[in-house]
């Protein structure tokens, strides 16, 4: 079900969707929080989409802000959906012209649910310090995406600059599975020393370096990081160890090959993270992630990884497989 508002109000939006309810027979929310997604215009379906994936693990309140003309009368359009394509979770899209064109507490007040956590997610453009924005303030967790800036190594000293607990960055979160399987290699017994850590990516991929920068901090080894010539993210990682080389190696987006010395290669599941995946991981835990704020406040302030020119090639594969250059 989905009801257009013209020229509206952020109290008549809710009073809308209370009508929605009554005719859907939904009288109760189940919501567990409140998502509010600042998005750039012309580029919030895919926001949109990943939020609806997400909230059938996090059913949600799902308020989208998508800024028109600053300049022009102050205007609100709305449309609201429940049920059917919306998932697990009530959507309401705001369209603001003049004043309404900025986000704020004020605008959405009326439309957040009462005594539920309140997720902030700029998916496009990165605040100028999240923790300082309006909706920011008040939200529990806030999710930037460091991948969207031309300059990563500029967008993460800005993150680490202006962190605050409960920031986090999608470009982090996209490591997990790689920072679960090095975990895996680096937490058994050790008996050769690793003494250098090559990292190898796309120079445009804020993961690369924020890997680096994780692993570097948390073995006190040397970091090289390593310039890709495909149009990707991360794809290989090597520990130089006394008795030779621990290397996790993905030239595709799904399996990644192990090796390690005096043991058989194996295949090991890693696959791309989509972003409704990453955005789900996120609204599994409202506590601050307290190893990333470790990684921009202790590992990234003193930091010496730079990207070098790559080694050997990724191998030529379908295009279509590189969609993303951030992608970890």
């Amino acid at each position: 079900m989905i009801r257009t508002l013209k020229d509206t109000t952020s109290s008549d939006v809710d009073k809308e969707l209370a009508k929605m309810r009554e005719e859907t027979g939904i009288r109760t929310l189940g919501r567990v929080l409140t998502l509010v997604i600042m998005a750039d215009m012309g580029h919030s379906e895919r926001a949109i989409e990943a939020a609806i994936a997400a909230s059938h693990e996090h059913p949600c309140r799902i308020i989208v802000h998508i800024s028109h003309d600053p300049k022009a009368a102050n205007r609100l359009d709305a449309e609201a959906s429940m049920g059917g394509d919306a998932g697990a979770s009530e959507i309401v899209v705001l369209r603001g012209w003049g004043e309404s064109a900025h986000a704020s507490e004020s605008l959405i007040a009326a439309l957040l649910l009462p005594d539920a956590p309140i997720v902030a997610w700029w998916p496009h453009s990165l605040p100028d310090c999240p923790a300082d924005h309006s909706i920011g303030r008040i939200a529990h967790r806030r999710i930037t995406d460091s991948a969207r800036a031309e300059v990563p190594w500029d967008s993460l000293n800005e993150l680490r600059k202006r962190y605050t607990p409960g920031d986090t960055d999608l470009a982090w979160t996209r490591l997990t599975l790689w920072r679960i399987q090095l975990a895996a290699v680096m937490d058994e017994p050790q008996k050769h020393r690793i003494n250098k850590v090559i990292v190898e990516g796309s120079e445009k991929s804020p993961s690369v370096l924020l890997l680096g920068t994780w692993i570097g901090y948390r073995l006190g080894a040397t970091v090289e990081i390593r310039e890709s010539p495909q149009p990707r993210g991360l794809y290989r990682v090597t520990l130089c160890r006394d008795d030779g080389e621990v290397t996790i190696y993905r030239p595709g987006r799904n399996i990644a090959t192990l090796s390690i010395p005096g043991s058989a290669d194996q295949q090991i599941a890693l696959p791309v993270r989509s972003l409704a995946e990453c955005l789900a991981e996120e609204l599994r835990r409202l506590d601050p992630d307290e190893v990333f704020g470790e990684v921009l406040n202790e590992a990234l302030s003193r930091s010496e990884v730079r990207f070098t020119q790559g080694s050997a090639p990724v191998p030529a594969g379908d295009p279509s497989d590189y969609t993303e250059v951030y992608d970890a």
